[in-house]
């Protein structure tokens, strides 16, 4: 008689996401966050440590989440899945105060008003990430939808990672452009020819969303430090400044 499992035969696409957002996180703030934090010569407010944990916490629950998928455990999938509200919006929310107090250095440390400019950037891809998961769980019945949805939620919020790889290849000129922006979004790439290979046709939401998100991003790059991306930038900051002050 054929073996009996509970499990699928081969890791889904989901599934290797998952491990691969995982490892940008682990290598990409390795330098600036955890060996640092690890070391005890890190210092920075509270809420920056609570951002760290709510970003490592929803990469964890997303790899959680693609296993018990994997090995057929939907019940404790959905029940794990409240949780996943609760972090996105701790992701999103501290995202916020932690781009301020990374504006407040960049400006003590000399780099110019430039860096105000990445504010706008941070709010933008904060809505993004929520409204991602927010669609996943309007759409959690009809799971085709739900898990693209969730995986282009995990790609916007692997950007920063990603971006931090520059720290490991200082030669590469323009890195805003090949880590945060080629190499973030190449695994939306990825993800259409997984669809076509293993569907026959790539899902809407990854076709029409995805194509989105790699425009909005592009778009981004063209504008960023722009006359008129400073100003709403210089607004953005000013204000976020305010609201955020006795945390950061």
């Amino acid at each position: 008689m054929p073996e009996v499992t509970n499990r699928r035969n081969k890791p889904s696409f989901f599934l290797i996401m998952g491990w691969i957002g995982l490892f940008a996180v682990l290598v990409g703030f390795a330098t600036t966050f955890i060996m640092p934090v690890s070391a005890g010569t890190f210092k920075a407010p509270f809420v920056i440590y609570l951002h760290g944990t709510f970003a490592f916490s929803w990469i964890i629950l997303y790899l959680t989440q693609t296993n018990l998928i994997h090995f057929k455990s939907y019940r404790i999938h959905m029940t794990l899945g409240y949780l996943g509200i609760f972090l996105a919006l701790g992701v999103a929310l501290t995202m916020l105060p932690a781009g301020v107090y990374q504006v407040k250095i960049d400006l003590k440390e000399g780099l110019g008003e430039t860096v105000i400019s990445g504010m706008l950037g941070t709010c933008t891809t904060a809505i993004i990430f929520l409204s991602l998961v927010f669609a996943a769980i309007i759409n959690r019945k009809k799971s085709e939808r739900h898990k693209r949805f969730m995986l282009l939620a995990i790609i916007v919020v692997l950007w920063p990672a990603w971006f931090r790889f520059r720290h490991y290849f200082p030669s590469v000129s323009r890195p805003d452009i090949w880590f945060a922006v080629v190499l973030s979004d190449s695994f939306i790439v990825f993800a259409w020819i997984w669809d076509k290979i293993k569907n026959g046709k790539v899902h809407p939401v990854l076709s029409c969303i995805g194509l989105l998100i790699i425009v909005e991003n592009i778009i981004e790059i063209l504008l960023f430090d722009s006359n008129s991306w400073r100003s709403i930038s210089k607004i953005v900051y000013g204000f976020l400044s305010s609201v955020f002050n006795n945390y950061v």
